[in-house]
């Protein structure tokens, strides 16, 4: 492995952090924040610096390889996660270290947990800033998934692949540099269609951006305590709309701007909407006791779709809620969106293959002399995408149950008083990138209460769970870093 490419690509990542530090040094001048632009602009600067003498003096040319691809993933998104907490720190918005690459991380990662209070407290320029990272993160996992999973049959393109009898249509055209434009224009339509509709609201200019940037991420991070909460149906209703669009396929969005109907005919997205229409309805049911009427439905449908799309937004605190459905909240934060989308979690197509698999193997047993495959709808899904799909499940499983027990022994030592389900729910709600957990690190809190081991250990969580796994674990190789 060229260790020398390696820092080269990372360095690149790292100084593209500090140009997108830019415009939020900006609108703290727009909005008079002297102190705060210059704080922002300083660590725009230092972090471009860092970055750029790193791209200059590591040059190396030739292609990476694909190990040397997942290991820059992995290493520039915990460079970004580090550097991007400067802002915070030189500002002082945040004062600990911990506390602002916690926030930072959760940023990048799009988890949207956070340390804050209330982070109506921020100036805009911070806001800004705090946003800003969810929605160029949200962006940037997009295009991995399209590019750099497949490399191990685990990405968007192996999903369209079995879902069509195209060539891979996920494959919008034959330059990734022309695909990855293609994309970011349908991301940058959407942020800017649902910024329009939230303006027309309740919401001033500032906040509709900011709402806009962190929903089309499904990250989460508002400007207000009170989530979304603070604003009025119509506002909430919109919302619900883009968090469904912001985890549904961007290819197939790209697809359906020549024919909607390509909505209809991938079983993927119709297997998406029925699940999140069944977990409204019984969301909608489990709470009708408390007041009903348009409210609870609003309030169910809304909780539902956050959670389900890893967003995170509030406008109820299901902390509150009957046990059996916070335990159906604590399931949906495992199903996730659709593959290629800004979406965390397993995704919904992966579940249907491990469901689909199970089912075969059970038919084997019965029909030792069959021949069973497994499908996604009526097409076939190849062998090595179903074993590449069980082996993500089985690391995922193990990353959840590996950080729940590090957790637990943490805040055992800190004496924090977290119980276990607040801690499996800190885990489950970091690992797939939804943000509030159960109890107080549910919506009507905040993680500032973890100790700092434990903030390490979640921020570590999010971003294993962000870059589904592999271009984590690939660093502990030691082939990898065999010259």
């Amino acid at each position: 492995m060229s260790r020398r490419r390696l820092l080269h690509i990372v360095g690149a990542a790292v100084a593209g952090a500090g140009v997108a530090m830019l415009p939020s040094s900006v609108v703290s001048l727009i909005y008079r924040e002297w102190t705060d632009a210059a704080w922002i602009a300083v660590a725009a600067v230092v972090t471009f610096v860092v970055g750029g003498v790193m791209w200059r003096v590591f040059t190396r040319p030739g292609e990476l390889s694909t190990s040397e691809a997942f290991a820059a993933v992995g290493l520039a998104w915990l460079a970004i996660g580090v550097f991007s907490s400067l802002p915070y720190l030189f500002s002082g918005a945040i004062t600990g270290v911990t506390d602002a690459v916690f926030e930072a991380t959760s940023g990048f990662t799009t988890t949207g947990a956070s340390i804050l209070p209330d982070p109506g407290a921020l100036s805009h320029g911070i806001l800004f800033w705090r946003s800003t990272t969810q929605w160029v993160g949200g962006m940037g996992i997009i295009v991995m998934s399209i590019t750099i999973l497949p490399k191990l049959g685990m990405g968007a393109v192996q999903l369209a692949r079995a879902e069509s009898s195209g060539p891979g249509p996920d494959r919008l055209t034959p330059r990734f540099a022309d695909t990855a434009k293609r994309l970011w224009t349908i991301y940058a339509g959407l942020t800017l269609a649902e910024t329009l509709l939230l303006w027309a609201g309740d919401m001033t200019l500032f906040e509709a951006i900011n709402h806009s940037f962190t929903t089309m991420s499904t990250g989460g991070f508002g400007t207000d305590a009170g989530s979304l909460g603070a604003f009025s149906p119509f506002s909430q209703w919109v919302v619900v709309v883009f968090m469904i669009a912001g985890s549904t396929s961007f290819a197939l969005h790209y697809r359906a701007l020549r024919n909607p109907l390509e909505y209809v005919k991938s079983f993927e997205f119709r297997l998406y909407m029925t699940i999140l229409g069944l977990a409204s309805a019984v969301m909608a049911i489990g709470t009708w006791g408390n007041s009903g009427g348009i409210d609870t439905i609003r309030d169910a449908v809304f909780t539902s779709t956050s959670i389900m799309s890893t967003t995170g937004y509030a406008t109820a605190d299901f902390a509150l809620w009957a046990p059996a459905l916070q335990i159906g909240l604590l399931g949906l934060m495992f199903v996730g969106g659709m593959a290629g989308s800004t979406s965390g979690s397993v995704k919904v197509w992966r579940l249907d293959v491990l469901y689909n698999a199970s089912w075969m193997d059970v038919r084997r047993l019965v029909h030792p002399r069959g021949v069973f495959v497994t499908r996604i709808g009526k097409n076939p899904v190849p062998d090595q995408i179903v074993e590449a799909t069980q082996t993500f499940f089985l690391l995922y499983m193990f990353t959840f149950m590996t950080g729940t027990f590090l957790l637990s022994i943490v805040t055992s030592i800190a004496g924090t008083g977290v119980d276990l389900p607040e801690i499996a729910s800190a885990v489950a709600t970091t690992l797939g990138g939804v943000g509030p957990g159960l109890g107080e690190l549910g919506p009507a809190g905040n993680f500032a209460g973890l100790p700092a081991a434990g903030k390490w250990v979640l921020s570590a969580v999010m971003v294993v769970g962000r870059l589904e796994i592999l271009p984590i674990l690939i660093l502990f190789s030691r082939e990898l870093w065999k010259r």
